[in-house]
């Protein structure tokens, strides 16, 4: 019987759902052209809303890192990597909007009201399977969503260094740091309406200029394209494209700003399939004009002559960090708005002041490692793998394991994958890849290549992979010549048949010749001095 309703039910729950976000957007209406411009600009929760956050969202800072990962795997490499990952990423990305659809309605059911309420990824792992996953998952979610803010900081000190480089990039990140700060004050993802538009028409630009700019350029004279050359480079730069795909930690919170949250389960595949148009001209472009020289050069941007062009590239790429470093620092706000309390609040001002804390260690982090590039592959095998690809694999499988939870599922699997046979083939290849190769063989990859970083470079590192600074100029304007030392010649004995000679300042202003002498037996009879 219960199973027989289950679509009417499935039918009444959708409507009180999107009832319920009308009644929150509803309340309160006023007709003015301010409360209209308002939100057409600031009020977002639409399918094109959340296509927007999720594209702008994925393709990042990442996008200036992808050749440094293509100089890793080698041209084909790159490619199949891009579009596997890609795809994996969008399955999974599907199971959390599943995931998330089936824990709405069950409280829907039992009458919880969420209309002062985000939920998050955390609190659907907490519902559907219990405290323990609940802790896994919020540990998993916030350290990535830590390090990502950490990576936009980075990237911001990176980038605009190839601008301006009277100040270090360290100094920079001090300066970014406090600039991103000011995203406390964006209440939620219903607010990013125009900040994701703008932020993938930007990086739009910058790909499309990376591709154009390497061509126009040609390829450097010698260049090579020796990749995959070390097994410790080729699994650094997979992680990498593990992280590209893997940005979808904030699917919850994407979801819960949509009116109806139900249309999003595609959503994300076509966002994907939007940004490999984005990154793989522009890698391959890249990789093919520059080649091996990408090894030593993370950012796209340092390899590339500076000009007008690139200079608006730069720009805009700094705005779009801003605007993702707002989207992974934001379901941490969430987080700690409602360890302290504040959650509920209606004053803005009063949740902005909480959230600064959250800024900190994040200013701090970036500071510690400045490590463009290569703590992407980090934080992509240690913590995308989990957060992104294994735990939502997992809870999809255990969250249906029985058959009750099967025939009353809100969102069954579609025919074309099998149902649920062919769902769970899916999800325990998706565990067993990612746990081998992403976690396993990358992690060993990324973690040796980090340290050699720490190695290299140091914690700290004022400027990390800048060139060396040019000589100091000569008082006339001209380079001062370099000195080399002569070459080595016999060096003048300081003993002489176990005499020692004596040292310039203790001999007198006006010394003798030193006598001859035969023997060690004649020493003691010779005297010097006038």
């Amino acid at each position: 019987m219960e199973s027989a309703s289950n679509g009417n039910e499935d039918k009444v729950v959708e409507t009180v759902m999107v009832g319920r976000y009308i009644e929150m957007e509803q309340e309160g209406e006023s007709k003015t052209v301010k409360s209209r411009l308002s939100s057409l600009l600031w009020h977002g929760g639409s399918a094109y809303d959340a296509w927007f956050s999720c594209a702008s969202n994925q393709v990042a800072q990442v996008l200036l890192t992808l050749p440094y990962s293509f100089s890793q795997l080698g041209m084909m490499s790159g490619i199949l990597f891009q579009l596997f990952y890609g795809l994996m990423g969008s399955w999974t990305a599907y199971l959390i909007s599943i995931l998330y659809v089936e824990y709405r309605t069950r409280k829907e059911r039992e009458k919880v009201n969420f209309r002062n309420h985000v939920i998050q990824w955390f609190e659907v792992l907490d519902g559907l399977l219990g405290k323990h996953w609940r802790n896994v998952g919020l540990a998993f979610n916030c350290t990535f969503l830590l390090f990502g803010s950490v990576i936009q900081l980075i990237a911001c000190a990176s980038n605009i260094y190839y601008i301006n480089d009277k100040l270090d990039k360290r100094t920079w990140t001090y300066i970014f740091g406090a600039c991103c700060a000011t995203t406390v004050f964006i209440p939620s993802f219903h607010n990013y309406r125009m900040w994701s538009f703008l932020g993938l028409l930007m990086t739009t630009y910058t790909a499309w200029y990376l591709t154009v700019a390497s061509l126009l350029h040609g390829q450097v004279e010698g260049v090579k394209h020796s990749g995959p050359a070390k097994l410790v480079l080729y699994f650094t730069g997979a992680t990498n494209i593990l992280y590209t795909f893997g940005g979808h930690a904030v699917t919850v919170e994407i979801m819960h700003a949509m009116w109806k949250p139900q249309k999003f389960k595609a959503i994300y595949l076509l966002a994907t399939l939007y940004v490999l148009t984005l990154t793989l001209p522009s890698a391959a472009s890249v990789y093919w004009a520059f080649g091996d020289l990408l090894l030593d050069h993370s950012n796209a941007f340092a390899l590339l002559p500076r000009t007008a062009w690139r200079d608006a590239a730069v720009v805009l790429m700094l705005i779009h960090q801003f605007i993702t470093f707002g989207f992974a620092c934001t379901p941490l706000y969430f987080v700690w708005e409602k360890l302290v309390g504040l959650h509920d609040c209606r004053s803005l001002c009063k949740r902005a002041a909480a959230r600064l804390p959250v800024v900190v260690p994040i200013w701090f982090l970036a500071i510690i490692f400045p490590f463009f590039g290569p703590i992407n592959s980090t934080v992509g095998s240690l913590l995308v793998s989990f957060t992104v690809y294994i735990i939502p694999s997992l809870a999809h499988m255990l969250t249906f394991r029985s058959a009750s939870a099967r025939e009353n599922a809100v969102e069954p699997p579609p025919r074309f994958v099998g149902r649920w046979i062919g769902m769970y083939t899916i999800n325990a290849f998706v565990v067993g890849w990612v746990l081998v190769v992403g976690f396993g063989f990358g992690g060993w990859a990324s973690v040796t290549n980090f340290v050699h970083q720490i190695d290299t470079f140091g914690l700290f590192t004022k400027c990390y992979q800048c060139p060396p600074p040019p000589p100091p100029p000569s008082p006339l304007g001209l380079p001062l010549p370099t000195r080399t030392p002569a070459p080595s010649t016999t060096p003048f004995p300081t003993t002489v048949h176990n005499y020692t000679i004596p040292s310039i300042s203790s001999i007198a202003p006006s010394p003798s010749p030193l006598p001859s002498y035969t023997g060690h037996h004649h020493r003691r009879h010779h005297h010097y001095g006038p």
